[in-house]
């Protein structure tokens, strides 16, 4: 007899399914709670770096105005002392304002000075010091004079003996002064316009100071049709070329008359050098042209005359006696009987 194996319940198979359904969807559902917490962790990451982010741009923004406070309090307390340096610097010509007050009324209420007595001494030297800057700057031997004039007779009207070496003094340098004459400015410049006198008068012709009759005959003949010069000329022909030769010389000429009045020497003589270069180019050689070349010559050799030693003697001495705090005679009224 066989025996059939036993077949499998249909009541077994359900359940095996309704536990692979189980398992399954507690799978989803795992994954599902996972997934979730994932994204739930990556969005606090997210906000959280935001949050820091935005901390950070905090901060540097705050930095920043901590930095432009503190520029703003540098630049004032730069201002600050430049205010303060600017009030130290008022202080100081405030208080040398009142030192020279205090000076000057010290002076005022000084018995040595003497009202007519000072405003005279005053007066001569306000006037010596006119005739040195006249003589220094303008070269005014004139005007230098007639202030020496007026200076010696406010000079004169101080009686007091101590004052004689003064008068002396300035009767000395009123001498030296007279023996100057015109001046050596003045000097210089007469001689440039007798140099210009003379340029203008030279000769033009090749040889304009040989006579006619001493010339030989086939010059004489060919004379009236033919130019000869030497060879060796170097004097210039073309009227463009002797205008403009001529141009330059007077240019020089001038340039050494505006270095006269400049007492700029070695301009001077270096004018007078390229006056005499052209010569040689505009006249041809003649006893003329030899004698403004002497004078040239002689004019450039001559050196500076020197200045005087008594100029400007007198107004030093009237400093030092006034620095030195002479005490003159008051002027007293004369009492007539």
């Amino acid at each position: 007899m066989n025996d059939d194996p036993p077949s499998s319940s249909p009541a077994g198979v359900n359940g095996r399914l309704v536990v692979a359904a189980l398992l399954v969807l507690v799978v989803g559902v795992g994954a599902w709670r996972g997934w979730a917490w994932w994204l739930a962790r990556g969005m606090e990451a997210q906000i959280a770096k935001t949050a820091a982010e935005q901390r950070l741009e905090a901060l540097e923004s705050r930095t920043e105005a901590l930095r432009r406070d503190q520029r703003a309090q540098a630049q004032r307390l730069l201002d600050a002392a430049a205010t303060n340096r600017v009030l130290r610097d008022e202080v100081l010509g405030l208080g040398q304002r009142g030192a020279l007050l205090e000076e000057s009324v010290a002076k005022l209420t000084d018995p040595n000075r003497h009202g007519a007595q000072a405003l005279r001494l005053d007066e001569v030297e306000l006037l010596l010091s006119q005739a040195a800057q006249r003589l220094d700057i303008a070269h005014d031997l004139g005007g230098a004079r007639r202030a020496y004039a007026l200076a010696a007779g406010a000079l004169d009207g101080i009686d007091d003996h101590r004052l004689l070496n003064l008068k002396q003094a300035l009767a000395q340098e009123r001498t030296a002064l007279d023996a100057l004459g015109a001046g050596a400015q003045a000097d210089t410049l007469a001689h440039l316009d007798a140099v210009a006198v003379a340029l203008a008068g030279l000769p033009v012709g090749a040889a304009a100071d040989v006579p006619a009759a001493s010339r030989p005959a086939w010059q004489r003949w060919l004379a009236p049709f033919v130019d000869i010069r030497p060879t060796r000329d170097t004097t210039l022909v073309a009227p463009t070329e002797r205008a403009a030769a001529n141009a330059a010389l007077q240019v020089e000429i001038s340039l050494a008359r505006a270095a006269v009045e400049r007492d700029d020497d070695a301009a001077y003589r270096a004018a007078l050098a390229r006056v005499d270069a052209w010569l040689p180019q505009l006249w041809p050689d003649s006893s003329q042209r030899r004698q403004v070349h002497a004078q040239l010559r002689t004019l450039q050799a001559t050196p500076a005359p020197a200045r005087p030693t008594e100029l400007g003697s007198t107004l030093q001495q009237l400093r030092v006696l006034r620095n030195a705090g002479v005490r003159l005679a008051p002027i007293t009224p004369e009492v007539t009987p």
